[in-house]
This record gives structure tokens, C-alpha cells and sequence, in this order.
């Protein structure tokens, strides 16, 4: 007899994912894991129903029936659980810690639309992407949305938006800049030891600039400072103060025409982010609906 829909959940993830490895980061199980149960399956209903493809997986006839029977308990055991959380009266503040790019600049904007999504207050912690997966360890978040993969044990990571990083002064600066000419640029750079601070530097690094012959002028502790700081700056066409921040931290400034945005010629500064969440909490309905609804904003 099959006694829990855990198996039947991974068969229905593996089908919509259209990937067994993109099922396993999705659950937050081993991809050998997720052969193994649907290998149950196929060995419980003495039929083959999910067949590997090079370009993904196809259902056999079988399978197909059985992700209508699937889709079908589905909904009974959400419509079921929706009834238990009236019972209940469930009354939660969800706490998202977020690191300070997404914390200050992605996420107000999309606030209101996570509340109404689970009909429950959300409150917004903005912290160090180190410090915000202790919280979700322990518990203190929710959920955690965070710049880098710095990857702990117990955690699942999905892939979310993609971010870019672009080089910015409140001089105006060509479209596009000769890795060369960095060197004749002041530099305002996060503080020493910065996780930031590193990633900036491992791009350059790969790029064949080498950081510790910038001329950097200052050094702070946020992306906020960092914009303050250029914004403050004197307005000098031979030597520009420039620094390397997120797009979406100065948007609004760009659009004002109070700072100018630039890219490295032939280098495109990219980067992940990334939500996170305990293994232990992938099947709450509170995470699901609001990672199914961050993960709809990653493609607009």
C-alpha cells in the first residue's frame, strides 16, 4: 500500500520541473533519491511510467494517468490543509531575511504582493547573507534571500533572480569602459573582508585586473554607503569617483540622472540570487507559496 504522498509529490515535481536533477534542488533530496522513489512507484504500480529523454523526460501512458490521479490528491490535501489553517486561525508574521541589495531595492517593491499571497504580515530582516542562513537555521527567518551560495548544511538553495553589477559615479561615463581605464578611476569599495568586497574582486581577478592598484579613496560598510558616498562626491570629468554596486541599487538614481551606470567592455559582471530555506520546512505551505510566488518574479 502506498501510505504518504511524499513519493507521489516527488513524481508530480519530476514531471513539472521536466528534470529529474532540477526535482532533486527543488526537494532538496539526491538526485539518486528521486530515481529511488520514482522507481517505488514504478515498482508498486508494476508499470513503467516516467521515461529519461536527452532534452528531459516523457511520460508513458501509465505515467499519464497517474499525474491526473496525482494532480487530483493534490488539490484534495491543500484544499484540506487550507481547512485546517480556518481551524486553526493560524496568525503568523513571516520573516524573510534578506541581504542588503534585496532587502533595500528588490524586495519593497513586492511586498504587499507576498502578504496577500499568504494572507498573513510579513516583516523584512536585513542582515549579512552569512548571518541570515544562521537565522534560518535557527529558526529567526522564514526564509532567506541572499546575494552568493554560501552553502551550510540542512539548507536547500534555489536559484532566483539574476542580478548585474555594474560599474557607477555621479560623473557621466561612456557606455562602455576599457578594463584598462579602471586603473585611472578614484574608487569608493566596501570595507575589507566583505563578501561583496571579495565577489568584486574575484571578477576583476578574472578578468586580468588587478584591484590593489586602484587608487581607492574610501572604504564602507553597505551598498547604501556606497551610493551616498558616490552621490557626495566632487563631479571631476578627468577623474571620476566611480564603485561597483548591484542594477537594481541605483535605479532610481540613474533614471533621475543623478549617477551614471557603465559596463566593462567584453566582461559582463553576473551574478545569482538565491532563496533559501531548512530542509525540515520544504513542505510547509507558508514557504511554498511564497517561494512559488518569487520564484514567478525572477523572469519579469
Amino acid at each position: 500500500m502506498l501510505k504518504d504522498f511524499s513519493k507521489l509529490e516527488t513524481f508530480l515535481t519530476v514531471v513539472r520541473e521536466k528534470s529529474f536533477s532540477k526535482a532533486s534542488a527543488k526537494l532538496g533530496i539526491s538526485q539518486p533519491a528521486v530515481t529511488q522513489q520514482i522507481k517505488f512507484l514504478e515498482d508498486y504500480l508494476e508499470t513503467k511510467i516516467v521515461e529519461r529523454k536527452k532534452n528531459g523526460i516523457r511520460l508513458t501512458k501509465e505515467g499519464e494517468e497517474v499525474y491526473r490521479i496525482a494532480q487530483k490528491m493534490e488539490r484534495c490535501i491543500n484544499n484540506a490543509e487550507k481547512e485546517l489553517f480556518k481551524i486553526i486561525n493560524k496568525e503568523i508574521t513571516f520573516i524573510i531575511g534578506a541581504s542588503f541589495t534585496i532587502g533595500n531595492y528588490v524586495l519593497p517593491e513586492v511586498l504587499n504582493n507576498i502578504k496577500q499571497a499568504i494572507n498573513n504580515d510579513v516583516f523584512i530582516k536585513v542582515e549579512v547573507s552569512e548571518k541570515i542562513l544562521n537565522e534560518v537555521l535557527d529558526k529567526k527567518c522564514d526564509i532567506g534571500l541572499i546575494e552568493s551560495p554560501i552553502f551550510k548544511d540542512g539548507l536547500i538553495y534555489r536559484e532566483w533572480m539574476e542580478d548585474e553589477l555594474v560599474l557607477f559615479s555621479n560623473t557621466p561615463l561612456p557606455k562602455y569602459i576599457k578594463k584598462e581605464d579602471l586603473y585611472n578611476f578614484n574608487w569608493i569599495c566596501r570595507e575589507e573582508g566583505s563578501h561583496t568586497r571579495k565577489m568584486v574582486s574575484e571578477l576583476f581577478e578574472s578578468m586580468g585586473v588587478e584591484c590593489k592598484n586602484f587608487n581607492v579613496i574610501s572604504e564602507v560598510s553597505s551598498s547604501t554607503a556606497v551610493v551616498q558616498t558616490i552621490l557626495r562626491s566632487p563631479v571631476d570629468k578627468n577623474n571620476p569617483t566611480v564603485s561597483i554596486i548591484s542594477k537594481y541599487a541605483i535605479a532610481s538614481e540613474v533614471e533621475s540622472g543623478k549617477l551614471y551606470e557603465a559596463r566593462i567592455k567584453g566582461h559582463k559582471l553576473k551574478r545569482k540570487f538565491f532563496i533559501v530555506y531548512t530542509k525540515d520546512r520544504k513542505h510547509d505551505a507558508f514557504i511554498e507559496k511564497v517561494v512559488d510566488f518569487l520564484l514567478k518574479l525572477k523572469n519579469k
